[in-house]
């Protein structure tokens, strides 16, 4: 049983790693990053296999690439149901479907709230580094920090819109309820 457990947790970890992978493709895509950067093609590389025939059936609605979200969704339906198998046996569709979309919008926050994290940590650092993913972070998490930086000003040269942002992802995940004991 505590192998079966276990083995269930590692799949439900690849499972979740690859969809992860799978938000930052998409958000390489929303955001309008540089698809140049070393970085992007890595991801472009490690996600073309299984997005590149499913956006022949599925275009972009704008600038929300609907083939991730629809894999996103079904590698978190796939890793409810293993995460469940050891407990239940069986999942209805409808929990399995309720379970992923929690796990999604989990996943899509908690990349969100790393890729903010990580801006303001370069941003103490300075700008030195010449490492790519750098001008990445900047570019995915702009996006977010850009509206609140029109409403809220600069305070003595501080940025107080990572903070904000930080605040809404926070109070989004625990609106959403999603925790991995919540099963």
């Amino acid at each position: 049983m505590q192998f079966q457990a276990a083995f269930a947790h590692l799949l439900e970890t690849l499972f979740s790693l690859f969809a992860a992978l799978v938000i930052m493709r998409g958000l390489l895509q929303w955001s309008r990053a540089d698809y140049f950067n070393p970085v992007s093609k890595i991801i472009v590389k490690l996600t073309d296999p299984v997005l590149a025939p499913m956006r022949k059936l599925l275009p972009a609605i704008g600038r929300i690439d609907t083939a991730s979200v629809i894999m996103v969704l079904l590698l978190q339906w796939m890793a409810v149901n293993i995460l469940l198998w050891p407990v239940q046996h069986t999942v209805s569709w409808l929990t399995g479907l309720h379970w992923a979309l929690l796990k999604s919008l989990h996943l899509l926050l908690m990349t969100w709230l790393i890729l903010v994290f990580a801006n303001v940590v370069i941003s103490w650092l300075g700008q030195q580094t010449r490492h790519p993913i750098i001008p990445l972070i900047y570019q995915l998490s702009e996006p977010l920090l850009r509206p609140i930086r029109r409403i809220l000003p600069t305070l003595g040269g501080l940025d107080f819109s990572p903070l904000v942002v930080i605040l809404l992802l926070q109070f989004l995940m625990i609106l959403i309820g999603w925790s991995p004991r919540s099963f």
